[in-house]
């Protein structure tokens, strides 16, 4: 199937509103061309999301995702992407009224190098990656970086381990600041090893860093495996939160294959950040339930589904 016939047909099944004339334009994406098909919040895919529909190469994924109505992109693998790719996929976001969102910080804390331990080592391969980050996102104009402080040392208290935590984010702080780049610290449940857990252990680590370029990255399926309760930590985390990520559960896959309620949440979080003027950028962050090009067609509408809510 040609890739502007998998356009009308995927926007049919999913009821859009995009005109035949519109989808059937210019294979080189348009702004415009997304008027009558706009999303609520500001949802991000990520590179490999829409592959059997768009193919390989990222700048054709980045031209379909923005004719489905995207106007986001996260790339964890940003940083290992060649220069050349960097530039080339900055200038076509740009072309194309995109939002870069999260990339990972490399070497930001892992098991092997964590920053509970204290160790100077450790801090140091983490302030490296924040110097590298900040070259990074100059490149594709990205705001935002995703930290993981690595595992626990559990030779030490947990007050001692918060402490070098907020002493190590400090430091990449002081690099990242004048940059306008914001470390977005993600509490996760891959692991119990994993030092960063939940949203309020997050909240107290970047109260404890006070810098407006270390805040929380809160993704809605790690946190419903590991605290539940997601409206109320949403809006108690509320003041240090700068980035959401999305995956129902069971299954980490896109919304509506699973038990969390993400229509409900995603109005909550409009309401609340529309009143203070605030916008977030939503990555997406799971795979697909199903396969193939009809895989792809699902996740896009379950989004206009969940996106549906009423204002």
């Amino acid at each position: 199937m040609q890739r502007r016939n998998f356009v009308k047909s995927t926007l049919g099944v999913a009821g859009a509103a995009f005109s035949g004339e519109a989808v059937a334009g210019n294979w080189h994406s348009q702004p415009a061309l997304l008027a009558k098909n706009s999303f609520k919040l500001k949802y991000a895919p990520h590179i490999g999301m829409f592959e059997n529909s768009a193919g390989k190469d990222p700048i054709d994924q980045l031209k379909f995702m923005a004719d489905m109505g995207f106007t986001a992109l996260e790339d964890n693998g940003m940083m290992g992407r060649d220069v050349a790719m960097q530039e080339k996929m900055g200038k076509e976001m740009a072309r194309l009224g995109m939002t870069m969102g999260v990339f990972v910080l490399d070497k930001g804390g892992n098991s092997q190098n964590t920053l509970a331990a204290g160790k100077p080592e450790y801090i140091d391969i983490f302030l490296n990656g924040c110097r590298r980050a900040v070259e990074t996102a100059k490149r594709v104009n990205a705001k935002f970086t995703t930290v993981v402080p690595g595992d626990f040392e559990r030779n030490l208290p947990i007050g001692i381990q918060t402490g070098h935590v907020i002493d190590a984010l400090r430091r990449g702080a002081e690099i990242l600041e004048p940059a306008g780049l914001v470390m977005v610290l993600e509490p996760l449940s891959d692991s119990p090893n994993l030092f960063l857990r939940t949203s309020d252990q997050t909240y107290e680590i970047c109260r404890g860093v006070n810098s407006p370029s270390c805040k929380i990255l809160f993704d809605i399926y790690h946190m419903q495996k590991n605290e539940g309760h997601i409206i109320p930590h949403i809006d108690w985390c509320w003041k240090e939160i700068a980035y959401f990520q999305i995956g129902d559960n069971p299954g980490r896959k896109e919304p509506t294959t699973g038990e969390i309620n993400y229509k409900n949440i995603f109005k909550h979080i409009y309401r609340k950040a529309k009143a203070e003027n605030k916008e977030f950028i939503f990555g997406m962050e799971h795979g697909n339930s199903m396969p193939g090009k009809d895989g792809e067609a699902a996740l896009i509408k379950a989004y206009l589904e969940s996106d549906s809510f009423t204002i």
